[in-house]
């Protein structure tokens, strides 16, 4: 008896500290050292946009060849709550499969089990009828509690309130430096880096943190708003694809980004430029922190995008006209 009493109390004892090593690991993620909670974001995660200098802006068109129009097409910003936590581009097939939450627009079926045919055949978001399918890991205040469905499934040390999008803006830009030619039907794309916080390189690194009020300076940490601005983020898709391949074994090699003057690599084509920007109604000194995977602690480096382009030939000749013309169009 004395055995088995000994063994218990030792138990006992073990259950209890490593109880007790949980709820200090989870405080010290969820709390920076101002002992505001951040869901493993920390101080040097967010930057006053004020400190932050002005960037250089897109490159301005140059020659008579620079297709110079925009178009953008309409589809909502997620009223319909789409989300899961799903990766049709990276994970195709797994359920589950990104470990965090992302949002959609367009497609209303996409989901890691989707196909062309069924992306092809299902309802959209997109007034103009635009099959494509749009989206990227969810925005949470780290403040408030998850209390509907999306905001504690994902996991992965994920949680909070997921923040709605105020707008949703999609648009296709040409090239400054010559005409571009149709995507083709299916072609999957990547922007950013989703691992970019234990990256060796940041070579992937595609976020763009900002505020309404400053439209010339973005950051790659969470940026701090003045009272009556909007936190905006900017996820612009690689625009140069290699001709053969809708997609490939790591997602970005058939389509890469233009030089900074807008020439394409040699041996590619230029194809419209995809333009997603979020903004979010986020009060001064409101924690935020993106979904991301659990080592990632929620770097804001991390931000990215995907997309399966599922308009009809007709759709995408329509976009490439009006990118070539010079045009501002609705799609």
């Amino acid at each position: 008896m004395g055995i088995e009493r000994r063994m218990l109390t030792l138990l006992v004892c073990l259950v209890l500290g490593i109880g007790l090593t949980a709820a200090v690991v989870g405080a010290s993620r969820t709390a920076g050292p101002d002992g505001v909670p951040r869901s493993g974001a920390n101080a040097a995660d967010f930057v006053d946009i004020r400190d932050v200098p002005s960037g250089p802006g897109d490159p301005p068109p140059v020659g008579p060849d620079a297709s110079t129009g925009r178009v953008t097409v309409d589809c909502g910003r997620n009223e319909e709550r789409h989300y899961n936590e799903d990766n049709l581009v990276v994970s195709p097939g797994l359920r589950s499969g990104a470990h965090h939450t992302h949002a959609y627009v367009g497609n209303l079926s996409t989901d890691a089990m989707s196909t062309d045919a069924s992306l092809a055949s299902a309802a959209t978001s997109c007034r103009g009828g635009d099959r494509s399918t749009y989206y990227w890991p969810v925005l949470r205040r780290s403040d408030r509690s998850s209390s509907r469905p999306h905001e504690s499934s994902a996991g992965h040390g994920n949680s909070g309130e997921i923040l709605p999008e105020a707008t949703v803006s999609v648009e296709f830009r040409g090239n400054p430096v010559g005409k571009v030619v149709p995507m083709p039907r299916f072609l999957r794309a990547v922007t950013g880096d989703a691992v970019a916080g234990t990256a060796a390189s940041e070579a992937d690194v595609r976020a763009r943190w900002g505020c309404s009020g400053s439209p010339d300076r973005f950051t790659t940490r969470y940026p701090r708003c003045p009272a009556g601005d909007r936190l905006t983020r900017t996820l612009v898709f690689p625009s140069c694809w290699n001709g053969l391949e809708t997609e490939s074994p790591n997602h970005r090699s058939h389509l890469g980004f233009p030089a900074a003057n807008g020439v394409c690599p040699q041996g590619t084509f230029a194809v419209p430029q995809l333009r997603i920007s979020l903004a979010y109604e986020v009060a001064p000194g409101v924690p935020v922190a993106v979904d991301s995977f659990p080592e990632q602690q929620h770097n804001p480096k991390t931000d990215h995008a995907m997309f399966v382009d599922a308009m009809t030939d007709g759709q995408m000749a329509g976009v490439v006209d009006c990118l070539n013309r010079g045009r501002t169009c609705r799609a």
